[in-house]
């Protein structure tokens, strides 16, 4: 089994899927004019507007589910793997990755939201959706769904859990086993509640933990204020073989650091777009922004935080590819969580490991509550209106939520590999369906940029660019005026809602 899965993630996670992300981040931001700096006041703009309705919910809520998926236990385990295997100059390369990647963000959650479906009273959407309606090839959709059924329901679940129970033993020494359980516990109560009750639960939870988090990090970046230049410097010589010790590890310093940037913030996977396509919006390109800024926030933000907490304390180790020690300022550490832990440590002594132990906490089973609401969209995809639906939807949240109790109890390394590979597969059908639907991506957010030239708030009609299978855009329409059966009143299925609500 170690050898298929040493083998499997060697050819999915190879050079050609880092070049391929990063020629479509690259790509994106050429073709659109670089909207993740020229939209950015859209990006926060388009979070604070509208609310929920019984069909959807309110693009902070879309965004807090994203959000919370793409930061993880990826924002502290792999950014000490990423170090470990890349050297501090991987950390300039999750920031490269961020920069492109929200573009690709912006392409996939736009995509999302153009061709999402009205299922069982909720809005549904996602790669599986936009690959059948935009591409035509419901093959290619089905196997899509499949591979994150799989991955989110068995495979992803594994080093969020484990990561979860390792931290709780090492900080508390809570029993594995007894913290699976209880994630698990916490989890069906969530899920079972609705896809509403699990976006109120992740727009509380998700900018407190976040916030937290990075405040904590600012605090040791002040008390070492006069370390931060040299680690600085630092990480832009190790980015580019400029620093002797890792002149000759150039090739991992840029795979690592774009391989955890990729694992942490999903760009290019489009999970985060099936969490945007729930979202109640007046244009999809107004909720494809908004998930650009949360590949912001997971990346430069938390992941950086993590990153500049090692560095700064110095409590990492690097290995070279061939498994040689370069640099061991802790010896005989692993990479994990325990770098973090000692770098906090270091500065607030007695903190690290309890701190730690709930940011990983909150981080994963956010994480965890994303992958529910992922398996459901893909499900909902599998069997539409199909009576047995709501069935094979409790089924996989009860599969994932077996998956968290048994892989609290895997080795981590079992656990990125598992990962990896769910993670892997179904990245590789998706960034096939952006590479053919590019033309209309940027059709999509030519329409956006053409009504904010006019002043207008902008209202999507999928005609005006030529399609014509998008049928959930009539009622937006019809809501705003701009359609048939346009009305001045507030849409009678929304809690709340008003004619110009998003």
């Amino acid at each position: 089994m170690e050898s298929f899965l040493t083998t499997a993630n060697e050819w999915l996670w190879s050079q050609y899927m880092i070049f391929l992300i990063l020629a479509l981040g690259a790509g994106f931001s050429l073709l659109l004019l670089f909207p993740q700096l020229r939209r950015l006041p859209d990006m926060i703009t388009a979070l604070k507007e509208g609310g929920d309705s019984k069909r959807g919910l309110s693009p902070f809520q879309s965004f807090a589910i994203a959000l919370g998926g793409r930061v993880g236990v990826g924002n502290i385990v792999g950014v000490a793997t990423a170090i470990h295997f890349g050297g501090p100059g991987a950390v300039f390369w999750m920031w490269v990755t961020a920069f492109l990647g929200a573009t690709v963000a912006i392409a996939e959650s736009s995509l999302a939201q153009v061709w999402k479906r009205e299922v069982n009273g909720e809005y549904r959407g996602g790669p599986a959706y936009y690959i059948e309606q935009g591409l035509g090839w419901k093959w290619l959709a089905v196997l899509y769904a499949i591979g994150t059924i799989f991955a989110t329901t068995i495979t992803g679940p594994s080093i969020q859990s484990f990561s979860i129970s390792d931290s709780n033993l090492a900080a508390f020494h809570v029993p594995m086993w007894v913290s699976g359980a209880v994630v698990a516990a916490l989890f069906c109560l969530v899920t079972f509640g609705g896809m509403h009750r699990l976006g109120r639960v992740t727009e509380m939870v998700v900018p407190f933990m976040a916030g937290a988090y990075i405040l904590v990090g600012l605090a040791m970046m002040v008390l070492r204020a006069g370390d931060v230049p040299d680690m600085f410097g630092l990480i832009f010589r190790s980015a580019f073989g400029g620093e002797a010790m890792f002149g000759g590890m150039l090739g991992a310093v840029i795979m690592w650091g774009v391989k955890r940037a990729i694992y942490s913030s999903e760009v290019g996977t489009g999970s985060a777009a099936q969490a945007s396509a729930a979202a109640e919006v007046s244009h999809p390109v107004k909720q494809g922004l908004a998930q650009g800024f949360s590949a912001y926030v997971d990346t430069l933000f938390v992941c950086t935080i993590t990153a500049l907490m090692i560095l700064l304390t110095k409590s990492y180790n690097v290995a070279d590819p061939d498994g040689k020690m370069i640099v061991e300022y802790m010896p005989g550490e692993n990479p994990g969580a325990n770098y973090t832990q000692a770098a906090i440590d270091s500065v607030f002594p007695g903190f690290g490991p309890a701190f730690v132990a709930v940011a990983m906490f909150f981080f994963a089973f956010t994480t965890l509550l994303s992958f529910g609401f992922y398996a459901e969209t893909n499900v909902a995809y599998l069997l539409k209106e199909h009576r047995w639906q709501p069935v094979a939807i409790a089924v996989a949240r009860a599969l994932l939520a077996v998956s968290i109790v048994l892989g609290s109890l895997r080795s981590s390394e079992t656990a990125w590999a598992w990962a990896d590979l769910g993670l892997g597969f179904y990245t590789w059908v998706n960034l096939i369906a952006l590479v053919m639907l590019s033309p209309v991506v940027l059709k999509v957010f030519r329409d956006y940029d053409r009504q904010r030239k006019e002043g207008v708030d902008p209202v999507f009609n999928p005609r005006d660019i030529g399609i014509d299978n998008a049928p959930v855009w009539d009622d937006v329409l019809a809501r705003h005026g701009r359609g048939p059966g346009a009305t001045a009143g507030a849409d009678a299925g929304s809690a709340g809602a008003t004619p110009d609500r998003a």
